[in-house]
């Protein structure tokens, strides 16, 4: 009997994903923990792998589809199975589209019953019948890119949906949508607006749209404040340079101060908690979120147990996080369960910042560029020391002025001191 494919939570926060990839055919073998599909979330665009072997004898969410979690993706039974749905859309999916679709063309009922913009309407797909046209995100911004008339189209996906497929189909001139219609526009949308010239408007990602919500959230729920120490880093240049001469990569910069987080956390378990719903939230694991620069927003990889993993090992998977972000292959397990955050801007010549806190966490340290700065030493000289500013941005709800201060003076004395950090 074939099993149903359901779309995945693929992390703490994400409520709904969106098929960018089919990775496998329709009709093809798939076994157990190969890729299958490529999904877009709140975080980042993952490869889920298939968690059964068989046929992939069904593709019920076309690409550019978003469906909540849980709703039916695709099917997977043996080969020459028909599909349980006798070839329609799953009830629960066409049904809640159906619920959602028609709350859209009452909201645009009501618009143009007080009088809106007739360009506004055209923009979001109507027909001019009082109806909107069913079709993807993905599709949507297809049409508007590709002057396609989503009107004049058939939709191939669930419940008649047009989707990706069906936008470049019209826009090759295959069907639906007139050959003048179908002639490439402008990519992006421009308007002129007096002295400004022309305004450009992009549309967020997933990932960015979710990533501004839940900062938006952090900086209005959380009463963050934020402590500044410089640190003299001269001994770890000195043990990094001894580093490189037995290791090559040697461990980072970041990746001491990832260690010495670690191992401060493990001593001041507040500041690895959180606040949520007036109480306190004690984790008994020490996982580092390092913050990484992807093409669409700010990913969060997890070193999980960082206070117990020495320094080359945190190097290593620090690596590879990072490359995994860039290339889009991070998966699922790599950007949960995080109790505290690192993020560096200091390679890009910045002395010191602030950053809104990864929520529900209780802190997260910045940290500043690394530079040559001149220090009086025990003798009363004046003398170059390679110093920095690291930054600890504390919800107040769950850490005061004082825990905060400790558990960075306990942070600066691990670097300053950073032989224990690679023993």
């Amino acid at each position: 009997m074939a099993a149903d494919v359901t779309m995945p939570r693929l992390s703490d926060s994400m409520e709904e994903g969106t098929i960018l990839n089919w990775i496998v055919e329709e009709g093809a073998e798939v076994k157990r923990g190969e890729p299958l599909v490529e999904i877009e979330t709140d975080k980042a665009n993952m490869t889920y792998e298939s968690d059964t072997d068989g046929t992939l004898i069904e593709i019920v969410a076309k690409e550019g589809d978003t469906l909540p979690i849980g709703e039916v993706i695709a099917r997977i039974g043996e080969a020459g199975e028909k599909p349980s749905g006798d070839g329609d859309a799953p009830g629960k999916a066409a049904e809640a589209e159906s619920k959602a679709e028609e709350a859209k063309s009452k909201a645009a009922e009501a618009e143009r019953a007080l009088g809106g913009d007739a360009a506004e309407r055209d923009a979001a797909g109507g027909n001019g019948a009082g109806e909107r046209v069913k079709a993807s995100p993905v599709a949507r911004r297809m049409a508007r890119d590709m002057g396609v008339e989503l009107a004049q189209l058939e939709g191939s996906g669930p419940g008649g949906r047009i989707v990706k497929a069906d936008v470049e189909a019209a826009a090759k001139g295959d069907g639906g949508a007139p050959a003048e219609t179908a002639a490439p526009k402008e990519k992006r949308k421009t308007v002129e607006v007096g002295a400004k010239g022309e305004v450009e408007t992009k549309e967020l990602t997933r990932i960015q749209r979710t990533v501004s919500r839940r900062m938006a959230e952090s900086k209005a729920t959380a009463p963050d404040y934020a402590l500044h120490m410089e640190v003299d880093m001269t001994l770890c240049v000195e043990l990094r340079r001894r580093l490189k001469e037995v290791e090559d990569p040697a461990p980072s910069f970041n990746d001491m101060i990832v260690k010495a987080c670690a191992n401060a956390l493990r001593e001041h378990p507040r500041v690895n908690g959180a606040y949520r719903d007036g109480h306190f939230e004690l984790y008994s694991a020490v996982n580092v979120g390092i913050a990484v620069a992807a093409q669409d927003a700010l990913v969060v990889p997890t070193i999980h147990d960082a206070d117990k993993k020495s320094l080359g090992e945190i190097a290593r998977q620090a690596r590879e996080l990072i490359a995994k972000v860039r290339e889009g292959k991070i998966t699922p397990p790599e950007v949960s369960g995080g109790t505290f955050t690192v993020s560096n801007l200091g390679m890009y010549g910045v002395d010191y910042f602030t950053a809104i806190i990864n929520p529900p966490q209780a802190a997260l340290l910045t940290v500043g560029s690394l530079k040559k700065r001149p220090a009086v030493d025990d003798g009363g000289r004046i003398v170059p020391r390679d110093q920095m500013t690291l930054s600890l941005v504390c919800d107040h709800r769950i850490l005061y002025g004082a825990d905060g201060a400790q558990f960075l003076a306990r942070v600066r004395e691990l670097l300053e001191q950073p032989l224990a950090l690679a023993l």
